[in-house]
């Protein structure tokens, strides 16, 4: 995805013209899946009931995926979760991938043979559990090798541990907006991650607090003045005024501070 400028609510932003390939070979995969982005109109072909394939969230998952005149691809992956504001969309982590995709696993024509794989996933324990919630909600930099074998400091946000698997994190990028998922306790005990001393704790949310944009529809405009139509999909807990955004035919899910910029 090349840089552009985008507009979401009130807020207009440029994106970095840092290159992605400068990421760590761990990373290299975010757009390995861009087949994904775009819209199918293949035939509607039937698919498998939620009663049969119960509650996926927490299991590992197989499919095909067929996009236009592609051949089939394969993927493994884990269901992360099930958002309760649409529960039709899942966030999903494929093996070897670092970001977090929102696929609607049961009705997304372009997914096939959807399988639940019948291998009990098992998350290990939290070492320091002190620690991975001091980590939430606080700037960090997050150091990886380039291709070079020099390593570039990536200044982001630590969002959420991941509900079912409490060792992994949603964290966010600077220069790169959206959701990736890492095993970060490991990455500092490694040296690979620094806390940014001068940003706040988690914020603490109130009865008082609302949620008043989730399931609100939203834009971006480009450069071109083309635009595209997305929608609020999910408030942050630790940070009120944050929310993912997913737009229309991309897999990704945007993360936006939005309160600030429309109050």
């Amino acid at each position: 995805m090349n840089p552009e400028h985008r507009t979401i609510a009130t807020r207009q932003w440029t994106r970095s013209a840092v290159a992605y390939h400068t990421r760590s070979t761990a990373m290299k995969k975010r757009m390995s899946l861009k087949r994904m982005s775009t819209p199918s109109f293949q035939k509607r072909r039937r698919r498998p009931s939620r009663q049969a394939l119960g509650n996926i969230v927490g299991c590992r998952i197989s499919h095909g995926w067929k996009e236009g005149d592609e051949p089939v691809t394969q993927w493994k992956a884990i269901v992360l979760d099930q958002l309760p504001t649409n529960p039709s969309l899942y966030l999903v982590k494929y093996d070897g991938i670092d970001c977090v995709y929102a696929l609607e696993l049961y009705s997304d024509e372009r997914i096939l043979k959807l399988k639940v794989l019948p291998h009990k996933v098992v998350f290990p324990q939290v070492k320091d559990a002190h620690l991975a919630s001091a980590m939430v909600a606080r700037a960090v930099e997050h150091k990886f090798e380039n291709k070079h074998g020099s390593k570039d400091n990536w200044r982001g946000v630590v969002l959420a541990q991941v509900p079912i698997m409490k060792d992994w994190f949603y964290i966010t990028y600077e220069i790169d907006p959206v959701l990736y998922i890492y095993q970060l306790l490991e990455d500092y005990a490694e040296g690979n991650l620094r806390i940014i001393p001068e940003t706040p704790p988690a914020e603490v949310k109130s009865d008082a607090d609302s949620d008043i944009l989730t399931g609100q529809c939203v834009h971006y405009t480009r450069s071109d003045g083309s635009k595209k139509i997305g929608k609020v999909i999910y408030q942050v807990l630790a940070k009120p005024s944050v929310y993912f955004i997913k737009f229309d035919g991309d897999v990704h899910i945007y993360i936006y501070n939005l309160v600030e910029k429309i109050s």
